[in-house]
């Protein structure tokens, strides 16, 4: 039984989905099963939070390498949590002056919204910055001229990152913007790149992740693949 609900739940809930979608009669049952899902996704949320407190404690208490940090993490975790549920600093809206909870704990100007704007946002500014230099380092290993394809990719990434760069469009400010060699510009080149080979390389990897969602989801909605009910 806890392996043959769960497929029959997941096998009904995916189809019901799927034949919502393509017929008009059936859309109330889809919205039924949206709920249902929004429901599980809450719950989902607090296991999810129970399993973070007990690792990093876990962490913690043996003194495994980085406990530090996982306090760090705890910390965080449960003052934004706390803000966040008991709605501090939040305004009440005008219409319920009585009922300090009634406003909006997202609004501009509340300890949520500082915490988003002013330690989220420049986390992940700086994690993203960061990565930077991981892909550089990564295409300058990965850009070698072995054959012809390495060849186009790397002319192609180079004149894409000269275009991107004041030096780069200086180069070709010789070249009459208004002529019939216009196109030769570094910065119209780019945007013919980005415009079109990239679009059609875009477009294509869009339709083999999509053929392979498909072929993902059939297998979980018929019962092949169980990996999402653990290993036993």
């Amino acid at each position: 039984m806890k392996r043959s609900v769960p497929l029959l739940i997941t096998a009904v809930g995916g189809f019901a989905l799927i034949v919502a979608y393509f017929i008009p009669y059936t859309e109330a049952l889809g919205e039924t099963v949206a709920v249902w899902f929004d429901i599980l996704a809450a719950i989902a949320f607090i296991l999810g939070g129970g399993n973070l407190l007990k690792q990093h404690l876990k962490k913690i208490s043996d003194r495994g390498p980085g406990w530090g940090y996982s306090g760090v993490v705890i910390g965080s975790f449960l003052i934004t949590l706390f803000i966040g549920l008991s709605k501090v600093g939040v305004p009440p809206l005008a219409e319920f002056p009585d009922f300090a909870w009634s406003g909006d704990f997202i609004g501009i100007g509340t300890p949520f919204w500082f915490i988003y704007q002013y330690a989220f946002v420049p986390l992940t500014a700086t994690m993203f910055a960061m990565l930077a230099f991981y892909i550089a380092s990564a295409a300058f290993r990965a850009f070698r001229a072995k054959n012809l394809e390495a060849i186009l990719l790397l002319g192609t990434a180079f004149i894409i990152l000269l275009g991107r760069t004041f030096a780069g469009v200086a180069l070709t400010n010789w070249i009459d913007p208004t002529g019939p060699f216009a196109g030769l510009r570094i910065e119209n080149l780019t945007v013919y790149i980005m415009s079109v080979f990239n679009t059609v390389g875009n477009r294509a990897i869009m339709i083999g992740i999509a053929l392979g969602i498909v072929a993902v989801s059939l297998k979980v909605l018929l019962g092949v693949d169980r990996s999402y009910l653990g290993k036993e």
